[in-house]
């Protein structure tokens, strides 16, 4: 291991904010590998006689699940921890789709600049002006719901922020003078971008990636709500949230615990990525 490798393990035990973040984000992430082993029931198992059945330590609780049973009797835990295999994946998926075409397209525009930076830059006007609510609700019509097309539908309207984000920097690197200099050795722009350019953006990418999972699952949660994202049968934490809605005032944990598992989620991303983000850029690293 080496001494940055060290140094940076160690600022991570030493933050809270980054540990806490770490553990939230290594707790979602176990819950998805091992769904099956750590589920106590199935969760698409409805036993009617146990609907809306209080959690564990209520009273009146008959089924004694954890954390109750949602409108048809289905264990409300088990569906949380099969739902973080849905918006880990997602997240993840969706993130990967945005950061591959936003930093190529990224790169092209502020590499090479002229005409090509002016077609990407005015693509990506375009992009930001359609209703993203509307263009998912185009695409679900038109396809139809799926895990798939969601993932397609946020991947590919992601890739803005990424592309802008590259470009702005690469306008300054390219100037740089060791980029100038491969350049007028007669290195190929091909090898310049890899070699030199890529490596100066990569750790704002990284940093953005982080927030970019965060927002996913919280789109795919919302989407998801409002019956525009994945099949009901599927569990999911948006879909929870949907099912919850109607029994917030009678039975408030169907809708209450799910949420909570998306805020914790979203968090511990998001913790980790402001980490990220001080050690990754030498002017904020302390």
């Amino acid at each position: 291991m080496t001494e940055r490798k060290r140094i940076s393990w160690k600022r991570l035990v030493t933050n809270a904010p980054a540990l806490i973040g770490a553990l939230l984000i290594f707790l979602a992430v176990m819950s998805a590998l091992f769904a099956p082993a750590l589920a106590p029931h199935d969760p698409s198992t409805a036993e009617l006689r146990f609907r809306l059945d209080a959690p564990a330590w209520d009273e009146t609780s008959k089924a004694h699940f954890l954390l109750g049973a949602d409108a048809v009797g289905r264990d409300v835990l088990s569906r949380i921890i099969y739902g973080a295999r849905i918006s880990l994946t997602i997240g993840l998926a969706a993130t990967a789709i945005s950061l591959v075409v936003g930093v190529v397209l990224g790169l092209l525009s502020g590499y090479f600049g002229g005409w090509l930076d002016h077609l990407i830059m005015r693509i990506a006007d375009l992009q930001l002006s359609f209703p993203f609510i509307l263009l998912a609700l185009i695409v679900m019509v038109i396809f139809g719901r799926g895990l798939e097309k969601l993932v397609l539908v946020l991947g590919l309207t992601g890739w803005v922020s990424y592309a802008r984000l590259v470009r702005s920097q690469v306008l300054t690197v390219r100037e740089l003078d060791y980029v100038q200099a491969a350049r007028s050795l007669g290195a190929a722009d091909a090898a310049i971008i890899w070699r030199h350019v890529l490596p100066n953006v990569a750790s704002s990418v990284i940093v953005l990636s982080t927030l970019q999972v965060a927002t996913n699952i919280l789109l795919e949660a919302g989407l998801t709500f409002l019956g525009l994202g994945i099949d009901p049968t599927i569990p999911s934490w948006g879909g929870m949230l949907a099912d919850g809605r109607n029994y917030v005032t009678n039975a408030w944990w169907v809708a209450t615990f799910p949420g909570v598992a998306i805020m914790l989620t979203v968090l511990g991303v998001n913790l980790l990525g402001d980490w990220l983000r001080d050690e990754l850029d030498p002017q904020l690293r302390v």
